[in-house]
């Protein structure tokens, strides 16, 4: 096992910019509009009023030089012509990315009256860090690492402008654009194939004949029939032409279902069972795309979204799209979740349905699958035990009554004929897909 990648530590710049601004719940108060004294202004002016204090206080004339001295520093730093318009304009680069990438957001800042200090403070969501931020005399940079998958912004940034003597401030907001960070798909190269495939053409042979290159038998041949290869052995000794039979190519449809009414964090690894749910499904939808198969796909969770088959490069990022706002609908309850939308399900499709199995509300939808005739291939996410107290007998019995009800729910789907095959995370996807080589899929009678 590869020991984790240490995380960078922040810098200065960093921790300025995101004191007290890391993960917020809701979107920080706008910031106050005009200008507005700095913090040098403030600290100078805080001498000040502290000496004279002092003076009256006291009577001791020589304090009230004590409190001359920040107030003629003030005078002199009070600018002739503060920045009385800012404008802003942001780039981010790229605006697609993988999980692991860089993504930076440049902001550039034109403005009216004498030279700016630029200040910037950042408001951070959870699926970016914030690594390095350059801050010039008329830009800013700051520069991401995306750390999971989703759909997520850089922002919004309150960027403050001082005037060249620190003095006089004004904040704008920066609300960033948008960043789609996409999955690391799982490896895989298995393609299991349908019972029965589609009349169209492609790389699989299907148990009919046509003009394929997989050999199914011998036959006569027939007049007006293109001989492409004669089986010698036969012809001579039946004393007519024989030819071979080639399997016809068919291509396949393929839908991944992906679970996500729920996601557990492994208490041990600290690993997402939505995060390997959404790998693998997406590693198995590149895997059929390699061999020019459509690939549709489904998610349950908040909301049932779904994407109708398509082949392609294009297919596999609008797949990868579909899904990317699966972690912005965590609602629990909602109507028609259980039913999979029919244009979904082309006939003949074969469908995966990735889940960790540990919301019952998934056996609706499998029992769905399967009242309009589909045979679903079940590939099960493992998203590791509670962990228990040693000597806590309530915890151990119900850890018990956990690996009973996941145990229980394995064996009524392979009774009703649907196929379990569990993904071990961090190995191939093909391991857990080996099995269902071995013959097609969907087809009629149990399947184990």
């Amino acid at each position: 096992m590869t020991a984790p990648t240490p995380v960078p530590r922040p810098g200065a710049a960093v921790v300025r910019a995101l004191e007290g601004r890391t993960s917020p719940v809701q979107p920080p108060p706008p910031p106050p509009g005009g200008p507005r004294p700095g913090e040098r202004t403030l600290r100078l002016l805080t001498v000040a009023v502290v000496a004279l204090s002092a003076a009256l206080l006291t009577g001791r004339a020589w304090l009230f030089a004590l409190a001359a001295a920040p107030l003629v520093l003030l005078a002199l730093a009070l600018p002739r012509a503060y920045a009385h318009r800012v404008e802003t304009s942001t780039t981010v680069e790229p605006q697609r990315c993988f999980e692991g990438d860089t993504v930076t957001l440049r902001v550039s800042v034109a403005h009216g009256g004498d030279a700016v200090r630029l200040d910037p403070g950042v408001t951070l969501g959870p699926g970016m860090r914030l690594d390095e931020v350059v801050v010039g005399s008329s830009s800013v940079m700051l520069r991401h690492t995306a750390l999971h998958w989703g759909r997520w912004t850089l922002g919004p940034v309150d960027l403050d402008v001082y005037d060249a003597g620190g003095t006089v401030r004004r904040t704008v907001r920066v609300e960033a654009a948008e960043v789609s960070v996409f999955p690391h798909a799982t490896q895989a190269r298995f393609t299991p194939i349908p019972a029965r495939l589609p009349q169209r053409l492609g790389e699989h042979a299907s148990p009919q004949a046509g003009e394929g290159v997989e050999v199914i038998g011998v036959g006569p041949w027939v007049p007006g029939e293109r001989q492409r290869r004669i089986h010698w052995p036969s012809t001579t000794r039946r004393g007519s032409v024989q030819l071979h039979r080639f399997a016809a190519e068919r291509a396949a449809d393929a839908v991944m279902l992906i679970d996500a009414f729920v996601d557990i964090v492994d208490p041990v690894t600290g690993g997402s069972a939505l995060d390997e749910t959404v790998r693998a499904a997406t590693g198995l939808a590149r895997a059929y795309l390699r061999t020019h198969d459509r690939v549709g796909v489904v998610s349950t969770g908040g909301t049932t979204r779904w994407l109708a088959p398509g082949t392609g490069d294009a297919a596999f990022y609008r797949i990868v799209e579909s899904v990317l706002d699966v972690r912005k609908d965590r609602r629990f309850e909602g109507p028609g979740l259980e039913r999979v939308p029919p244009p979904a399900l082309p006939e003949g499709a074969l469908v995966y349905v990735f889940t960790p199995l540990s919301d019952a509300r998934i056996l609706k939808v499998l029992r769905d699958l399967q009242s309009r005739g589909r045979r679903p291939v079940v590939v099960e996410i493992p998203s590791g035990d509670p962990q228990v107290e040693p000597g806590d007998e309530a915890g151990e019995l119900g850890l018990r009554l956990w690996r009973a009800e996941r145990d229980a729910m394995r064996f009524a789907l392979r009774d009703s004929g649907v196929p379990v095959v569990r993904h071990a995370v961090g190995e191939s996807l093909d391991l857990a897909l080996a099995p269902l080589l071995s013959g097609r899929i969907g087809g009629r009678g149990r399947a184990g």
